[in-house]
């Protein structure tokens, strides 16, 4: 698969698109789904689940495209853990607030990185899966 990092950092970045929204919707053909259904399945994850409280939107948009494409849950819940492990250590937290900065007003990554950082991941545990 070519990489399509750029196209989720871009999808993020026009505003037009959740971060959930961004990831999902750039692999969402891999899965057999068209993007506009992608859209409403990923409305509720902008700003993290449970508006920043939760898991970044980002990983929840890789997770979607994980078991959809598995079609296994363990196999699915075993590369999403690789996902977020990985994103965790390259961005210390996998929580929305803390990548924000909301608490310590020192952000620990930009909602568009953290974009192309779960795209990555994402790409990679699809290569490992194919």
């Amino acid at each position: 698969m070519e990489s399509r990092i750029q196209q989720a950092f871009e999808k993020k970045a026009s505003g037009r698109y959740n971060c959930a929204q961004a990831v999902a919707c750039t692999y969402c053909d891999i899965v057999d789904m068209d993007e506009e259904t992608m859209r409403d399945v990923t409305n509720a994850f902008g700003v993290g689940m449970g508006n920043m409280e939760g898991t970044c939107g980002a990983l929840v948009g890789a997770g979607i495209i994980l078991g959809m494409k598995t079609h296994d849950r363990a196999k699915a819940m075993a590369a999403m853990k690789g996902v977020m492990t990985k994103f965790k250590q390259r961005n210390q937290s996998t929580i929305c607030n803390q990548l924000k900065g909301i608490k310590t007003r020192c952000p620990l990554r930009q909602c568009n990185d953290c974009v192309a950082d779960a795209a990555e991941f994402l790409e990679n545990a699809i290569s490992e899966m194919d």
